[in-house]
């Protein structure tokens, strides 16, 4: 059985490459998501539900073929609840947002999460800075305005961010990450079943499903097993940060196949947001440091 030890051998362009690899994932999540959720082809809950489903099936057959751990542990509920937490409030949200703001939205969350997280341990003030330019960007998106985000929705999906961030802290403890993101797909999954019933099951259609289960499987499954890899190798802040590249994926992919169109608020805050995760990856040990007081 693989052991956590494997992770630490991974090579810095091995890590990157993977990084990169998990953040098309995670674009591609965005693009789904709406993509099912705009044209009206299922309901939320029941997406979120057969996304969860189905990654699960599928990383279980994965995980048994392959003698992985499948059995789940106390210590996996922390992870399977903010799983089911961040599904659930991102399938909700994306009703009415489009992929580039909704996703923008999110990984703003996860980096404000994973950094107010750090801050136990001390911030550099690069961090600090990052952190506040990356929040006045998200500020920026939601004002009032013919182009703002519906705040209901936005709170959704920061809600979600807010999950992710701690699925994400909670990754970097290590382990073997396909068995490890199986039970927490397994454990997830029921979570989300009285979403569904409480939508109902007719507004489910046969693309619907399709689209649901190839994010579950796909973009989903092995696109966490892959983030879960390479996370412990990560910086905390920068396992936050770096995420923040996937809303530029998503904008982009959302211009080209699902025709969302692209406003200078959009661009703006994503400059700010982009820049400000860029200050919190700038390593320099001799950088002062500020550290919270007891």
């Amino acid at each position: 059985m693989n052991t956590p030890s494997a992770v630490r051998v991974l090579s810095l362009p091995v890590t990157i490459a993977l990084a990169a690899l998990a953040i098309a994932a995670f674009a591609g999540n965005s693009l789904l998501t709406r993509a099912a959720l705009s044209g009206a082809l299922i309901s939320p809950g029941a997406f979120g539900t057969i996304r969860l489903a189905s990654g699960a099936a599928a990383l279980m057959v994965f995980a048994l073929l392959t003698r992985r751990e499948v059995i789940p542990r106390h210590r996996d509920i922390p992870g399977a609840a903010a799983l089911a937490a961040y599904t659930g409030f991102f399938s909700f949200a994306y009703v009415a947002l489009d992929a580039a703001t909704g996703a923008l939205i999110l990984f703003a969350a996860v980096g404000a999460t994973v950094t107010l997280a750090s801050l136990r341990k001390g911030v550099r003030l690069a961090e600090l800075a990052g952190l506040l330019l990356a929040f006045g960007g998200l500020v920026w998106l939601l004002l009032p305005g013919a182009e703002a985000a519906p705040l209901g929705a936005a709170a959704l999906m920061a809600a979600a961010g807010i999950a992710w961030g701690v699925y994400t802290l909670l990754g970097r403890s290590g382990g073997e990450p396909v068995g490890r993101t199986a039970r927490n797909f397994w454990l997830a999954w029921p979570f989300l079943i009285p979403a569904m019933m409480f939508v109902g099951l007719d507004e489910v259609t046969r693309d619907g499903v399709v689209i649901a289960v190839v994010c579950g499987v796909i973009t989903s499954a092995a696109g966490y097993s892959v983030w879960y890899l390479c996370l412990p190798r990560l910086p905390v802040v920068a396992s936050g940060s770096v995420q923040l590249a996937t809303p530029a994926a998503a904008a982009l992919g959302g211009i080209v196949l699902l025709g969302e169109p692209a406003g200078w608020r959009l661009a703006g805050a994503s400059a700010l947001i982009l820049t400000g995760i860029a200050l919190t990856l700038i390593r320099r040990p001799q950088a002062r440091s500020i550290t919270p007081k007891a």
